[in-house]
């Protein structure tokens, strides 16, 4: 396949490229996938199509942004278009910088190049010092540098793109750090064909929840099986299902593993009360230990279970 690295025992993993992207420094930061078979791939669909048609045995993707929120390419695609499994996440700070070739100065610039969600990071800055420049959106941050180095290298257009781009693209910084926000992270998501994870005790699963009805009252419905057990809810948002104008379902990620007696009861009730759940994945998630409420809603349960276990073996 075109773009792998040298030969590797690890596995065969798609990431957006080329090289240079924040997809790839994030992947790097994970030893195990670094010493594996590198493949950079043109866009996210391509990352996860090269994943499920068997290509690649690990797809690495950006799918959510302190500042811009989720990477609907990704989360669509997860939730319509293929059935994987997320495996980890990442999480790694992210710095924009805007860069151009030698002697381009930031009164030159005319165009910037980049991928869109990152040039939604940066709104502010291109307001208050291109005001008026046009952005056009290209398949990543790094071909946006490769770009400018190279076919797009007019004295007029820079490059929203991380700083080792420059490196890589013999690109001069115009301006550093300039995304809106100082606290600004991309979480990344590992993909694969099958496989959940075993637990770890501080985990993830994310799901996606499709109503019988938008009706007063669903998805409140939705969340009282979470609120009921104790489980805490790290991500909800609503996603159009593509069927039709006002239909929506809802993407969540939560606190615990499936593998957890209380989490597998949440869903169990969920999946025979709403039109459909799809399970993404249950893995280990970054960050603090989920809270000890968690642990005492858990042995709560499992406690209730025994009692009605005990009434029912009473049954004549």
């Amino acid at each position: 396949m075109p773009g792998v690295t040298p030969a590797s025992s690890g596995p065969r993993v798609g990431f957006l490229g080329p090289e240079g992207t924040f997809h790839e420094q994030a992947l790097l930061s994970q030893p195990d996938l670094a010493a594996g078979v590198l493949v950079p791939l043109p866009s996210i669909p391509d990352v996860l199509s090269a994943v499920e048609a068997g290509e690649v045995d690990l797809g690495f993707v950006g799918i959510e942004n302190s500042i811009e929120g989720a990477v609907t390419v990704t989360v669509d695609a997860l939730a319509f278009e293929t059935d994987l499994l997320i495996q980890r996440e990442v999480v790694m700070g992210v710095q924009m910088n805007l860069l151009a070739p030698s002697g381009v100065g930031l009164g030159d610039v005319r165009r910037v190049l980049s991928m869109s969600v990152a040039t939604a990071q940066c709104r502010s800055f291109l307001h208050r010092e291109l005001d008026g420049v046009a952005t056009v959106a290209v398949s990543s941050t790094a071909e946006a540098a490769r770009l400018v180095a190279g076919d797009e290298d007019d004295g007029h257009t820079a490059a929203i793109a991380p700083a080792v781009a420059a490196k890589l693209y013999g690109l001069d910084v115009l301006a550093g750090d300039i995304e809106d926000h100082a606290d600004n992270a991309t979480r990344f998501v590992v993909v694969a064909r099958s496989g959940i994870p075993t637990p770890t005790g501080h985990d993830k699963t994310s799901i996606v929840v499709f109503q019988r009805a938008n009706r007063p009252g669903s998805l409140l419905a939705i969340l009282q099986e979470f609120a009921a057990r104790a489980i805490d809810l790290t991500k909800l948002e609503s996603r159009p299902t593509k069927t039709g104008l006002g239909d929506y379902c809802f993407v969540i990620d939560l606190e615990g593993h499936v593998g957890d007696e209380l989490v597998a009861d949440c869903l169990r009730d969920l999946k025979s009360k709403v039109a459909d759940v799809k399970f993404l994945g249950s893995y280990p998630a970054v960050g603090e230990h989920a809270p000890t409420r968690r642990r005492e809603a858990e042995e709560a349960w499992r406690e209730a279970a025994r009692w009605v276990d005990v009434l029912r073996s009473q049954i004549t």
